[in-house]
């Protein structure tokens, strides 16, 4: 019975229906043909994002995509602006979040700090959260952001049918956060379809269970090399260049060691911290497998503000 089950995965559904343990080097690559980029997370001001850019030119390293994750509505306009100025100009990705809003909502469940609050945090709760969570994504994209981090499933699906519709920018990419809490081909593949342009799977998986997610989908994977203390504090950067021959096209996403949780402001030092990871992962890669090409700057398919 379980080998019925097992091939209709594989045959009728499209996924694997083991994870890889021969962990196959992957075949797909970037529109560049580059099999992996760095980002830095969570970079959360104007100053966190031009220290970034400073630190990545003393380290000599290629930072293509830097991420905010406090939420749009944490930030003013003329901050945006600044932000959106400063990638343009490094030809960087900037990445802008959607909440988490439902830590600004009026639940009483969700703010006292429970388990089942906790689980549901990063979830929308009713319409009304829904609509506010579009007027953010209008908002920063009429401003030339082109790259929206989102939390919650359901208002992917809905963004990317406004993409669709031309209510929001064509060239608007979403990234679906980690704390979705995916980590299977058949949850990744699911939101791929519902319009995820990159994806952040939960952050423990090993590289068979990374082998199969690939194999599912042709979207890049974003994958965290270290994480937060609360998280357990992690870090794999020994890992980074089989991750790049596994999971190729891939985001190594560095930094979150340097802090304590998610969601936090994050001071210039931190950020400059997040960046010397990022250049030990590119060294790795480099001693280890060189064969791994990394895009150059400014890469035609990376989501830079307009």
């Amino acid at each position: 019975m379980e080998e019925i089950f097992r091939k209709y995965m594989e045959e009728k559904l499209g996924i694997p229906g083991r994870d890889l343990y021969a962990i196959k080097t992957s075949k797909k690559k970037f529109p560049d043909g580059a099999n992996y980029r760095l980002e830095v997370a969570p970079v959360q001001t104007p100053e966190g994002v031009r220290a970034v850019i400073d630190a990545a030119e003393e380290y000599g390293c290629t930072i293509h995509r830097i991420t905010e994750t406090r939420g749009i509505m944490r930030l003013t306009d003329r901050q945006i602006k600044d932000m959106l100025k400063l990638a343009k100009e490094a030809k960087v990705e900037l990445a802008l979040s959607v909440g988490p809003r439902a830590h600004y909502d009026t639940s009483a469940q969700r703010a006292t700090g429970t388990y089942e609050g906790g689980r549901l945090g990063y979830r929308l709760r009713g319409s009304d959260q829904l609509l506010y969570a579009i007027r953010d994504i209008k908002r920063v994209t009429d401003l030339g952001c082109r790259l929206i981090l989102i939390y919650d499933e359901g208002l992917l699906w809905v963004v990317s049918n406004l993409r669709k519709d031309g209510l929001l920018p064509k060239d608007t990419k979403f990234k679906l956060s980690i704390h979705c809490g995916h980590g299977n081909p058949a949850s990744i593949k699911v939101l791929a379809d519902l319009g995820a342009d990159s994806i952040n799977p939960v952050a423990d998986l090993q590289l068979p269970m990374i082998a199969a997610i690939r194999e599912s989908v042709d979207i890049p994977i974003d994958l965290f090399i270290s994480m937060p203390k609360a998280d357990g504090g992690f870090v794999r950067i020994p890992e980074a260049p089989e991750m790049s021959r596994v999971c190729s096209p891939v985001y190594l996403k560095c930094g979150p060691s340097e802090i304590t949780t998610h969601g936090v402001p994050t001071t210039e030092r931190e950020c400059r911290a997040f960046v010397k990871e990022a250049s030990l992962v590119q060294q790795a890669i480099q001693m280890y497998y060189p064969e791994a090409k990394a895009s150059e700057p400014g890469a035609e398919d990376l989501a830079i503000p307009v």
